[in-house]
């Protein structure tokens, strides 16, 4: 069973299409990379997987859970990074934590124990009563991941969560939730624009202009599209080939 199934997914804002007939599956316990150029659509997916936005054709499937049928079911599986924080500054990471729990409807009890593993997990324990506007970016992220792991997710969504983080913290983060999804065996679906952030071994899907151009490993599609990650994704998003 897929973690993650899209299904013949097209959306538009009026007579924009953002979205055309995307298709694309995300085994459980893989780190899939969704890359694509800005305006790629990669945003407007994300709003979709999350609900933010109705779907309009097609449909996502999260485990057994359709979005369109069984919507509550679906998102209780999805753990989400915005690219904005949305985070409560004035509240402790302890708090925010506590907040979203509560929204998840977790017992008092499971919340406790939940908070502190994710807090250990993310080497936040001794930061729990900072206020979150106290931190650096690189500490912010992981206060929402680990406010994303909270209810157990099978599937993490991470839209562009690396922007706005200096170079060492990219890196770090993107080796953190690489360690997450080996450790765990969660599904990652790590989307963005930058190509050191996808590495050869990964799941790869390549947006362009609304449309999925590629999908496989990334050392295979490099190999297959001009010897090299960046020659394959110059060459697929300059041309618009099909998948």
């Amino acid at each position: 069973m897929s973690a993650l199934e899209v299904r013949d997914l097209s959306f538009a804002y009026g007579a924009r299409e953002a979205l055309r007939q995307v298709s694309f599956s995300l085994a459980p316990g893989r780190f899939a990379a969704l890359l694509g150029p800005n305006g790629a659509g990669k945003s407007t997916l994300i709003a979709l997987l999350t609900r933010l936005y109705d779907l309009q054709r097609g449909d996502i499937v999260v485990g057994e859970c359709s979005l369109r049928t069984a919507p509550r079911p679906a998102l209780r599986q999805l753990g989400v990074v915005f690219q904005q924080s949305t985070l409560d500054l004035d509240l402790s990471v302890e708090q925010n934590l506590r907040y979203h729990a509560a929204l998840h409807g977790l017992a008092r009890r499971q919340t406790g124990l939940r908070v502190d593993a994710e807090l250990a997990r993310q080497g936040l324990t001794e930061r729990r009563g900072e206020r979150v506007r106290e931190l650096n970016g690189g500490h912010r992220r992981r206060v929402e991941i680990a406010r994303a792991l909270l209810h157990e997710p099978r599937l993490l969504l991470l839209d562009e969560a690396s922007a706005g983080l200096d170079p060492a913290s990219r890196l770090a983060l993107n080796q953190h939730i690489r360690s997450l999804c080996h450790e765990q065996q969660i599904s990652v679906l790590w989307t963005t624009h930058l190509l050191d952030e996808v590495h050869s071994g990964d799941d790869l899907l390549i947006l362009h202009q609304g449309r999925l151009v590629a999908s496989g490993q990334a050392d295979a599609l490099s190999l297959e599209h001009g010897g090299n990650l960046g020659a394959a994704f110059a060459h697929l998003t300059h041309s618009g080939a099909s998948r």
